[in-house]
Parts: C-alpha cells; sequence; structure tokens
C-alpha cells in the first residue's frame, strides 16, 4: 500500500470517527435534555401559581353561568402565555357520596388519552424502535386483516371496527365475567379468532374508533417489553413532572384509586368500571387540568418530542371535514387560513366528558374536565369568541367523526 492510499484509509477513518463522535455528543445532548432538574420543578411550581382573587372576572362569570344553566360539573382552566387567568373545581367529585371535587382531583380522560398514546408512538418512531409505514402484522402475525400501518391506525383510516361493541356483545353472549378487566393482548387474540367484519378498506375514509389507539396500546407495549402503563411513566410522565397523572386499568387494579366518580346526564346513577376499563392505550389515563398544562409546556418545549415530530402529528391527514377541521397523529385540530392553528381532542367515556384545546398561535390552553354527561360543554362558543379563537366544537364533526349527542368521541 503505498502513501497516498494510507493517508486515504487514515483520512475515511478519521471522518468516520468524528461522525460517530458526533452523532453520539448529540444523543448524549438529547438524553440530558429529557432529564428534570430542581429548576424544572421550580418553573412548573411558578405556573402553576394561581391567585383566585386575580382570576380573570370575564371567565369565572362565563364558569358561573356554564354551572348554572347548562350544570357544568367538574374542574376547568385557561391559560396564556404561561399564566393562568383562571381555575376553578366546580360541583361533585362523587354526588351519591357528596364528595366535592379539588382543583387536583384526577379524572378519567377517556379519549384525550390518544394524545399522549400517538406522543408514545412518535417517541418509538424517533428511537426507530418502529416506524410509521410499520404494518400491524409484523407485530401481530395473526392479526386478521392486512395493509393496516401504524399511520392509518394513528389517523384513523384503518378501517376497523370498534372493538368496544364487539367486545362487549362477545362478553354478553358467552356470559364472561364483566368485572375482570381485559388486556389489549386478550382483545387482540379475540380479533384474531372472531375476524369480526371491519368497517372499511384500509386507508379508504377516516372513521373514528376506539380499536385504532387500543392496537397502538398493544404494538407500545409488544415493542417496550413494559406494560403501557410503565412505559407512559417513564418516558411522558415523570420527564414532563406529571405527578397526578397515571394509568389505570381495571386489568392491574380491581378499584380504581380516584374519587372522581362518571355520573349519567341527571345524577341518576354513578357508571362503574367494568372489563371494558380494561383496555388502554384509547383511554385508561387518569390526569388533572396543572397537569395537562405542564404537558402542554413539555410538548412546546420539546422535552417529550422533536419539532419533526410535533410538525407530523400536527398536520391533517385526512380530507378536511368542514375545510377546517382534521386528524392528525391523536391529535384533531383547526387549520384556518385566518385563523390560528389549533390542536386538541375531546373524550366521553363511561360518564366523564371532556375538552382539551391547544391554541398553538396564541399560546392559549383551555381545558373542561367533567364527570356529568349533560351536554353542557356544547355551550363554549363563547369561550373561543373571547379568545378571538376558532369555534372548534359545534358541527366540527358529522358522522363518523363526532357528532355531538352520539357515544363517539
Amino acid at each position: 500500500m503505498n502513501f497516498r492510499n494510507i493517508f486515504s484509509a487514515l483520512a475515511i477513518s478519521l471522518t468516520l470517527l468524528t461522525a460517530c463522535s458526533s452523532k453520539k455528543s448529540e444523543e448524549k445532548k438529547a438524553a440530558e435534555q429529557k432529564i428534570r432538574t430542581k429548576d424544572d420543578d421550580k418553573a412548573d411550581s411558578l405556573l402553576l401559581v394561581y391567585h383566585p382573587a386575580k382570576g380573570d372576572k370575564w371567565i369565572a362569570d362565563f364558569v358561573d353561568n356554564l354551572h348554572k344553566k347548562y350544570g357544568f360539573n367538574g374542574n376547568m382552566l385557561v391559560a396564556k402565555d404561561g399564566k393562568i387567568l383562571y381555575e376553578k373545581a366546580v360541583g361533585w367529585a362523587d354526588y351519591l357520596h357528596r364528595d366535592s371535587l379539588k382543583i387536583n382531583s384526577e379524572f378519567e380522560l377517556a379519549s384525550i388519552t390518544k394524545t399522549f398514546t400517538g406522543t408514545a408512538i412518535m417517541q418509538l418512531v424517533e428511537a426507530k424502535k418502529l416506524s410509521l409505514n410499520d404494518n400491524v402484522k409484523k407485530f401481530f402475525p395473526n392479526f386478521p386483516y392486512d395493509g393496516i400501518t401504524v399511520k392509518l391506525l394513528l389517523t384513523h383510516r384503518s378501517g376497523m371496527m370498534n372493538y368496544v361493541y364487539f367486545i362487549d356483545d362477545i362478553w354478553r353472549k358467552e356470559k364472561r365475567n364483566m368485572k375482570k378487566g381485559v388486556t389489549n393482548q386478550e382483545v387482540m387474540n379475540v380479533i384474531a379468532d372472531k375476524k369480526p367484519n371491519p368497517y372499511t378498506k384500509p386507508d379508504n375514509r377516516f372513521h373514528y374508533n376506539n380499536s385504532n389507539f387500543m392496537v397502538l396500546g398493544a404494538i407500545i407495549e409488544k415493542v417496550t417489553g413494559q406494560r403501557y402503563s410503565q412505559y407512559m411513566m417513564e418516558h411522558v410522565f415523570k420527564p414532563a413532572g406529571l405527578k397526578h397523572t397515571h394509568v389505570y386499568s381495571t386489568t392491574e387494579y380491581e378499584k380504581i384509586p380516584v374519587d372522581v366518580v362518571g355520573h349519567d346526564r341527571t345524577w341518576k346513577y354513578s357508571v362503574a368500571q367494568n372489563f371494558l376499563d380494561g383496555p388502554v392505550g384509547d383511554k385508561g389515563i387518569y390526569s388533572t387540568v396543572h397537569d395537562l398544562v405542564l404537558f402542554d409546556k413539555y410538548l412546546k418545549n420539546g422535552r417529550l418530542l422533536s419539532k419533526l415530530s410535533l410538525d407530523s402529528a400536527y398536520k391533517g391527514h385526512n380530507k378536511p371535514v368542514n375545510g377546517h377541521f382534521n386528524y392528525g397523529y391523536g391529535w384533531r385540530m383547526f387549520d384556518g387560513e385566518k385563523m390560528d392553528k389549533v390542536v386538541y381532542h375531546t373524550g366521553w367515556w363511561h360518564g366523564f366528558r371532556h375538552i382539551y384545546v391547544r391554541d398553538l398561535d396564541k399560546n392559549i390552553v383551555i381545558i373542561f374536565l367533567g364527570n356529568l354527561t349533560n351536554g353542557s360543554l356544547m355551550h363554549l362558543d363563547d369561550l373561543y369568541k373571547h379568545f378571538n379563537m376558532p369555534i372548534i366544537r359545534k358541527g366540527a364533526y358529522h358522522g363518523n367523526g363526532s357528532l355531538p349527542g352520539t357515544d363517539e368521541d
């Protein structure tokens, strides 16, 4: 080998070594950015400081009217530019026992859980543990449907049936245990065995249903080797300082350890947990209004996901409904030429009814967590108008999406 070849070989080796070192340095820096510090805790405490005497009078009057006229029962919060403008716990946590709500009461988030599941999936994509184009059969070879990818699940384009109704029908017909929670894996096994007819072909249309995110929950468990609850605690809740956020499934808890009970629309009965409170990913996360403010913060500052991942998650991947409303990776959204970019999600499950709104341009967070399903959250128009935001709930979806008054959320 002559000197020129030796020099070239050394140059190539040095380049590769520098590239590897640079990559490791970037990975180390990224990992360090995700580690919480005492400064994080201090900043979070300041963010959550609220002085009732300084609360926004207009919002206070609006919430008072929402409670008295429309029967809102729950916790709410409005924040702007990192400052809480108004927060309040309204009414009963458990009407039967006359327990009052507290501002740190944990609510079953219902489908707001999907925003967390979408975040976890994008984390695994960033870690190269899965791809958006991976077929479900890669993780579950006996999955009975062809052509369904992670991306189609995230965007509700899989065409699957809703497992909630399917499993409920089987459990009743076969007289199975209606109290013991069913796991995601057990649901996957039933789907593989029974092969229920899909709603439509994959990637044919947007069809919102819980099956998509239940399957994503199962994929998270399969890829990580952890329970969904473990992964979320280690990679989402703790890094974002969510100290009052947990995954509670009836597969892990005989009785869900929270005090807030879901109620029907007239207080006639409390909604008890059952076997359908076992599967997670589509639901199953419990949290508070304060922790949802922190979730917004740590999504925005890059602690949980890169800007590239967030941009793709906030991009509409379906044909817009009414020209503005769309669905990304676990987020509903409003995209308007003259209005702000808003991402949000609703929730409706077993006596709970919520909406979690994030105006990304105005830096506004609006949260209503309700435990009385009486339709009161259909009357938020004036609040949106007050902040010059789009009216995002009324008439946003219909039919296969989220028609107010149906059991879709």
